[in-house]
């Protein structure tokens, strides 16, 4: 369980470390204000799942970043979407694959698709790629993992066992 105030504490975290990963000021990472219950319920409905506590816990601090050309990556190469962003994201998805086509070579934590209505593509690398938390993961998987799905590549692997995890892992990356 993720609180708020452990949420605020990674964000501002985050923020160091891409300020002095990129080498820039607060106001280029976009940060957009933390978002409202109704908007994570309307995420909710729209993506007919329950968003982990992480997440939510997450987006009530900052509703990801603008998505503008300037923007700077938060962690690694990756900007985190706005709620509106992540829906645009998911629908485009789901309209682009077929989930009785193509099956994919996953890790055995992840379904063998190439696309799960379960998962939530809440930041990109800018060029189709997502990174997703998985919230229907395979027998060998665990619920609110967070993989990689990469547009040009049929094969989705676990990044990190959650969002905190994940975010865990960047903060301690090297360049």
């Amino acid at each position: 369980m993720i609180n708020h105030q452990f949420a605020e504490h990674l964000w501002k975290a985050v923020q160091q470390h891409a300020m002095k990963m990129n080498k820039c000021k607060l106001e280029q990472l976009c940060l957009r204000g933390g978002v409202r219950k109704y908007e994570l319920d309307e995420l909710e409905e729209r993506l007919n799942i329950e968003l982990p506590d992480q997440l939510r816990e997450w987006y009530r601090v900052h509703d990801g970043q603008n998505d503008r050309l300037e923007t700077m990556p938060l962690l690694r190469n990756l900007t985190f979407s706005p709620i509106r962003k992540i829906i645009e994201t998911w629908t485009f998805l789901q309209e682009e694959y077929d989930p009785d086509g193509e099956q994919a070579e996953n890790d055995t934590a992840i379904k063998p698709m190439l696309w799960n209505p379960a998962w939530i593509p809440f930041a990109t690398n800018g060029s189709g790629d997502y990174v997703c938390i998985d919230m229907d993961p395979a027998e060998d998987g665990k619920y609110g993992q967070i993989l990689y799905f990469w547009h040009d590549w049929n094969n989705r692997s676990v990044e990190a066992e959650s969002l905190n995890a994940f975010i865990q892992m960047c903060l301690h990356e090297k360049e």
